[in-house]
């Protein structure tokens, strides 16, 4: 009995130091978690090689692990949530990208915070819509091999359309089709060395063409200079003495107007009073005339007597003729 007895008080012995070992083991790892930080990374792309506990470094240094890898309400995300260090500084501008390698798992890289830049927390208005599951969320980008991952398939399809497309354009069909283009080709350049000479006495000629081609607009430019000069000597005088003479011109112009404005009473006084006075006066005229016309007539043919009274009646002689 009594060795029956010891043995249940060292198994109840050692189970209470289990008990307690297994408390002080959660309360250390409370302990050591109590402090840290969570943030949720959504990740638009494989997350391979990642799992719980993979490791999460900040600029290659090593603060803190992965907690959960779970899928997204949108199928295109894999939610990611870790927990980092207090001490690590998640700052606006911090992005998260997944770091794989060939040789052993993948880690989560957070890079890119700005100093002076204000801590990524959820906002006290609508956090909801920042902070989806309560937890910042820290933006994600494909980086490292990653992305090239992620880009392999895409890659792979143009290398695979570009590979059947050189086939189709080697393919027999266009075989003959090369070979008469580099026959040809081959056929133009024997005939431009043939053309050799020729080519050459072409240029040589061009050259000269240029050159006096220089020469001439170089000469056309000393004939402006000269025109200019001309122009400026022979045809500005003139030009001066032809606004002078236009001038001149202008107040005679001036005076005429000035001067049939001064006569313009006088011509109307004598339009209105002396014209018809004049014609009047030939009329009076052509009267005198006629009355002058008629006394000289008298007077040719009864002489003086003619002026005093009528002619006198010739006697009537019935026997003869009458007499006077």
């Amino acid at each position: 009995m009594e060795t029956r007895s010891n043995h249940v008080l060292v198994g109840a012995v050692v189970l209470i130091l289990l008990a307690v070992l297994a408390l002080f083991t959660v309360w250390l790892a409370r302990v050591s978690t109590g402090s840290d930080r969570e943030y949720d990374i959504f990740f638009k792309q494989s997350v391979d090689g990642l799992s719980p506990g993979s490791q999460v470094t900040f600029s290659g240094v090593p603060s803190g692990q992965v907690k959960e890898i779970a899928f997204w309400t949108d199928p295109q995300f894999v939610r990611v949530r870790i927990t980092v260090k207090s001490d690590v500084p998640i700052l606006q501008g911090t992005t998260a990208a997944i770091q794989g390698s060939f040789t052993g798992p993948s880690t989560v890289q957070l890079d890119g915070a700005v100093k002076g830049a204000p801590p990524i927390a959820c906002p006290r208005e609508n956090p909801k819509s920042a902070c989806p599951l309560g937890v910042p969320v820290i933006p994600a980008k494909t980086a490292g091999l990653g992305a090239l991952l992620n880009s392999a398939p895409k890659l792979l399809e143009r290398l695979s359309t570009l590979t059947e497309r050189l086939t189709e354009l080697i393919g027999d069909k266009n075989q003959a089709s090369i070979a008469g283009i580099l026959e040809n080709t081959n056929r133009l350049t024997r005939a431009l060395a043939d053309r050799g000479p020729e080519i050459a006495a072409t240029l040589a000629e061009t050259r000269v063409t240029i050159q006096k081609a220089g020469l001439a607009a170089e000469q056309i430019g000393q004939l402006a200079a000269t025109t200019n000069g001309v122009l400026a000597e022979d045809i500005k005088p003139a030009v001066q003495n032809l606004n002078r003479a236009i001038a001149s011109a202008q107040h005679s112009m001036e005076t005429l107007d000035a001067t049939i404005g001064d006569a313009r009473p006088g011509l109307q006084a004598f339009s209105q009073k002396t014209i018809p006075e004049v014609g009047q006066l030939v009329q009076d005229l052509r009267q005198m005339s006629a009355a002058l016309t008629s006394v000289a007539e008298k007077l040719d043919q009864g002489g003086a007597t003619g002026l005093l009274g009528p002619p006198k009646l010739p006697d009537y002689d019935p026997k003869g003729a009458p007499r006077r």
